[in-house]
């Protein structure tokens, strides 16, 4: 099933930046969110979208998120490997649909080559959270209530190869436990997946920081780990993965980058790099990133091909250690 929801984002009055004139774009630009809207893809597609339209060089150019969900993602992310190499389709990827799915699942409908890379935006903590009122206040908690029931309590996922999947089952083997010790309730996104959580429909949920941290903020769940080296300075009560005793979880993490499909001719190729390495650089985006719990990160394209070839080469190793696929 394809969700579709747009807004178009129309330029504002552009300030006072460098813009390095582009090939014309003759009709609106479609960037496709793989997940459902409210979660992390959603979220980091129209802030890119907001942004980037002051970085065009052509007033009134619009740019139109439009959430393709399905298939942990693959349905959004084949769409766009199969679209026209013009400029005017563009993939918000994320980590679970282009390296998580290709390195698990051999029926995976693209490859890395499939897309012309042109940045790495943002990378999202991965944090795992319960209700408010849940009997579980830390990670050793929660776990001992696992390890008492097997097949009990069921947490929320995006699908079987995402980072909500994935991390979790990561956290079960990590604690010694088996990784069906839980049971994944599948949803078509980080925002489902919360939504899911506060309706009680799941007792707790592994997740991308940016679905959760409103509400984590307004008090609606209580976060019980966030990975990461050190403690984030928006949430400095919650204790990292080493902290709650299990470091494994510490290298876990979401991203958001800029895609295209192969075969990008050159000097559309250098609009769009020129593009997402301004929005990059744009205050506003910046703070408005930082909001949602991201934390700003900007690599070219050459960096963000090596970096997906890695993650991929990462879960495809985790996924054997647990005897996935």
């Amino acid at each position: 099933m394809i969700a579709r929801r747009t807004l178009m984002l129309t330029c504002l009055a552009a300030p006072a930046l460098a813009q390095a004139p582009g090939p014309v774009l003759d009709r609106p630009v479609t960037l496709v969110a793989p997940f459902s809207a409210g979660g992390a893809a959603d979220i980091a597609a129209r802030l890119f979208a907001a942004h980037a339209v002051r970085h065009l060089g052509q007033p009134g150019q619009p740019i139109i998120v439009e959430n393709r969900t399905g298939a942990s993602g693959a349905i959004g992310t084949q769409y766009v490997a199969r679209a026209k190499p013009d400029g005017h389709t563009l993939l918000l990827a994320r980590v679970g649909s282009s390296a998580i799915l290709p390195a698990t699942d051999p029926r995976t409908p693209y490859t890395v080559e499939d897309f012309t890379w042109l940045a790495l935006l943002d990378e999202n903590p991965f944090v795992i959270c319960v209700r408010a009122d849940a009997p579980w206040r830390d990670l050793p908690a929660l776990i001992a209530a696992i390890r008492a029931a097997p097949g009990t309590l069921n947490f929320a996922t995006s699908g079987p190869a995402t980072i909500l999947d994935l991390g979790i089952r990561h956290m079960l083997a990590s604690a010694g436990l088996p990784i069906d010790a839980a049971q994944a309730v599948p949803f078509r996104g980080g925002g489902e997946a919360l939504t899911a959580l506060l309706g009680g429909h799941a007792q707790f949920v592994g997740n991308n920081l940016g679905d959760m941290l409103g509400a984590i903020q307004q008090g609606q769940v209580r976060a019980l780990v966030v990975s990461g080296e050190a403690r984030l300075p928006n949430l400095p009560g919650v204790p990292t993965a080493a902290e709650a005793g299990l470091p494994a979880l510490s290298q876990l993490a979401g991203w958001n980058a800029l895609a295209a499909p192969a075969s990008l001719p050159d000097p559309v190729l250098a609009f769009w790099s020129r593009v997402a390495r301004a929005t990059a650089g744009d205050p506003e985006w910046l703070a408005a990133t930082r909001r949602t719990g991201s934390v700003p990160r900007y690599l070219d394209g050459a960096a963000m091909r090596a970096m997906v070839e890695a993650q991929i080469a990462l879960y495809r190793n985790l996924a054997r250690r647990l005897n996935l696929g």
